[in-house]
Order: structure tokens, then sequence, then C-alpha cells
């Protein structure tokens, strides 16, 4: 395309269109309801009132009351085989303390549950998490142990 007077144009949003003013008689496009739509409080000037704060015993009433007593279950955080080699030294003994301190898991005290997505190389022992029959099954394999 090349460049001649005919082709320009105005940078793309450089141009808008002409605010139509309300209330200018029908011929304006905008006249009778000035946009406002039909009657009422909201069509006065003035009148579209937003929501307010309301007071906490509202906020409250308007929560649904929830039947049973289902408590919240904390998800045990995964750490997997492929992330225990990594970060396992051979002699020492992994502990959720331990994972914590190594950046593998944030919250400890939630529990751990080991499980088998890689592979293990190292001899390992493992205190304090669960493990899957598979995880387990791979750590003996390697020269490890586990214990809860």
């Amino acid at each position: 395309m090349e460049l001649s007077p005919n082709t320009i144009k105005p940078a793309h949003g450089a141009k808008q269109n002409k605010m139509k003013r309300g209330g200018r008689g029908n011929a304006s496009g905008k006249g009778t309801t000035a946009g406002r739509g039909g009657k009422g409080q909201t069509a006065r000037s003035g009148g579209a009132h937003r929501t307010q704060m309301r007071g906490m015993r509202h906020l409250i009433l308007k929560i649904p009351k929830v039947r049973g007593t289902g408590g919240v279950k904390i998800e045990k955080q995964v750490v997997t085989l492929r992330d225990l080699n990594r970060v396992a030294i051979e002699g020492r003994e992994v502990t959720p303390k331990f994972l914590e301190s190594r950046g593998v898991v944030g919250h400890p005290e939630r529990g751990i549950k080991i499980v088998a997505s890689g592979e293990v190389t190292k001899k390992i022992s493992v205190k304090g998490c669960l493990a899957s029959k598979k995880a387990v099954e791979l750590i003996e394999k390697a020269g490890g142990k586990v214990t809860y």
C-alpha cells in the first residue's frame, strides 16, 4: 500500500464520535426522556441513589444459614519423589521441618504426603510424613526406609 492523500487516516482512537446533547428536542435524537428511560425517581436529576453501607445486622441476616457441621478439611501438602531426590541429603533424616527448611513445603503442620512421581536414587530415610504404597515401595527399593 503506497502513501497518498486518499489513503492517509488518523491513528486508531484519535477521532471520537460527538456526544449527543440530551434534552434539546426530538430532532436532536435525544429528546423527550433525554436518554433517562421512563418515569420515576431515577429519571429525575439527583434521583439515582447508589447502594449504601448497611449495618452489621443486615449483612449477617443476608448470609444464608448452612445446615450440618461439615468442618473445614485441610488438604495435606504433596511432595513427589522427584522433589525428595532433589533436596534430600544421604544419611540425614527427612522430616517435615527439614522439608520446610529446604523450601519444598510451606506449612508442615498441615501434614505432608509423599507420592510416587519420579524416582529415587539416594538412600533416604523419611520420618513423620505419610506416603503412598508405591512411594514407600520405591524408597525401600533404593535402600531407604519410611517411618510414621
